[in-house]
């Protein structure tokens, strides 16, 4: 089984933006708890993801490249609204953070993850880190496909 070990972050500051930005957007077939079915468009890409139950930083994840005119077709099948961001790419100390800075009714919500091997490999955080956010519902991109940023104020 494949298996997502993710933490996620608030971001603070600017050091992140040297990077330059991809678009994505992306929608959910199904945001069951126990389960969520996405499409996203990365850029010229686009996937087709399963993901099982979030248990700490873990989780089960199935991920399967499709073509993007399929992609953007199913997006339109995709609860509404979609979620769109850019994403930058920056590599810290030999691990790979992506940093999502969110569009549309998320605008203003700027958020970093990290992928690890283990749920305790040790890292470190690049000064733009902030607050851990890993196990807030709130910050998972099917909740906030849900409930935007924007209704949060």
């Amino acid at each position: 089984m494949a298996v997502e070990i993710e933490r996620k972050f608030l971001v603070v500051g600017d050091g992140w933006r040297a990077a330059s930005p991809v678009f994505y957007s992306q929608g959910y077939l199904n945001r069951d708890k126990a389960r969520t079915v996405r499409v996203r468009v990365a850029g010229e890409e686009a996937f087709l993801t399963i993901k099982g139950v979030s248990v700490g930083a873990s989780r089960a994840e199935f991920e399967y490249p499709i073509p993007p005119w399929d992609a953007r077709e199913l997006l339109r099948l995709c609860e509404q609204p979609l979620i769109e961001k850019n994403r930058r790419k920056i590599l810290h100390q030999g691990f790979v953070w992506e940093v999502d800075e969110f569009l549309g009714e998320n605008r203003g919500l700027v958020v970093a993850e990290i992928e690890l091997p283990t749920e305790d490999t040790f890292f470190t955080r690049p000064d733009w880190v902030g607050e851990e956010v890993t196990n807030d519902a709130r910050y998972f991109n099917s909740n906030l496909s849900h409930t935007p940023f924007a209704s949060w104020k």
